[in-house]
């Protein structure tokens, strides 16, 4: 794709430099942008909002004006609606097309950011807990508590960490695709790194959920 030749530095696709002696790539990765726009910017309550202001708009018109020219004046806020959708799905989409989420034998790596771009590197021995959403469709989220005093700035790695955990931000591999494949990998590499962490599953109501305690 187009968007790598902006990463031509990279001695590796996705990190910083050369992979050291006895490290490896086991899985490489990127959001799908149309989850990561529904999940990380929030576009099917902001699709909901302007329709309810547009059934409000006709539904207040209709009291004075005919059914027809009621639905008219409506018809503003779904255009509304579409253009900040159009906006956000744009940035969904540079956000998804600049990342590259890497699994190694050792560590999880995170190339991310469309203007300023930043790597993370997580290594296995600092990752405490793994927690994974997988949706029905497969797509999903994996994120990792860090232990320790290791820490990574909310604002500087959104949107690619767990909703709403700002004290204590857990950095995400956030909307990717065969999430189950992906949370396989890491798990038996984790394992085979550092006996940790282990894996106990959960099915929610919406998905299924993977953690790593």
């Amino acid at each position: 794709m187009s968007h790598h030749d902006d990463f031509k530095f990279e001695p590796v696709r996705g990190l910083p430099e050369a992979l050291p002696e006895g490290e490896h790539i086991l899985w490489q990765g990127a959001p799908n942008p149309a989850r990561l726009a529904r999940d990380a910017m929030g576009l099917r309550w902001i699709m909901g909002y302007f329709v309810l202001l547009a059934v409000w708009r006709v539904g207040t018109s209709s009291v004075d004006y005919p059914l027809g020219q009621a639905v008219l004046h409506g018809v503003p806020f779904l255009l509304m609606g579409a253009i900040v959708c159009l906006i956000l799905f744009g940035i969904a989409y540079v956000q998804a097309c600049s990342t590259v989420y890497t699994i190694t034998n050792k560590r999880v790596a995170m190339r991310i950011g469309a203007a300023l771009t930043m790597t993370l590197n997580l290594p296995f021995v600092q990752i405490g807990t793994a927690k994974a959403d997988v949706k029905p469709d497969g797509t999903g989220t994996i994120a990792f508590e860090l232990m320790g005093d290791t820490r990574v700035s909310y604002l500087m790695t959104w949107p690619h960490v767990r909703p709403w955990y700002m004290a204590r931000t857990q950095p995400a591999l956030r909307s990717i695709p065969n999430a189950r494949e992906v949370v396989e990998i890491f798990a038996d590499a984790a394992e085979t790194r550092v006996g940790q962490p282990q894996l106990t599953r959960r099915e929610p109501a919406n998905g299924s959920a993977v953690a790593a305690e």
